[in-house]
């Protein structure tokens, strides 16, 4: 009895899960407004548009990642702490 009752509890909380990741337009709250539109620009953007991050607060990793270990060189501005 007790784990039919924690199978239907179970249940019940993935269909309650499943339901949150659900995916709607996006609209502002009712009553208010989009924000103003940037200087310079004429048209006010959508708010998908507003939360896709732009591609300087998401760069692409551009350095090769080391395969093995490797000695660093020399850096001629590390220098020891002055006392």
């Amino acid at each position: 009895m007790i784990r039919v009752r924690n199978l239907l509890l179970l249940a019940a909380m993935g269909g309650a899960l499943a339901g949150c990741g659900a995916r709607r337009e996006l609209l502002p709250a009712q009553g208010k407004a989009l924000p103003a539109a940037p200087y310079g620009r004429e048209d006010k953007p959508s708010p998908d548009a507003l939360l896709t991050p732009p591609v300087q607060a998401k760069p692409e990793r551009s350095v090769e990642l080391r395969s093995r270990s490797q000695d660093r060189e020399d850096d001629p501005f590390d220098l020891p702490p002055e006392d």
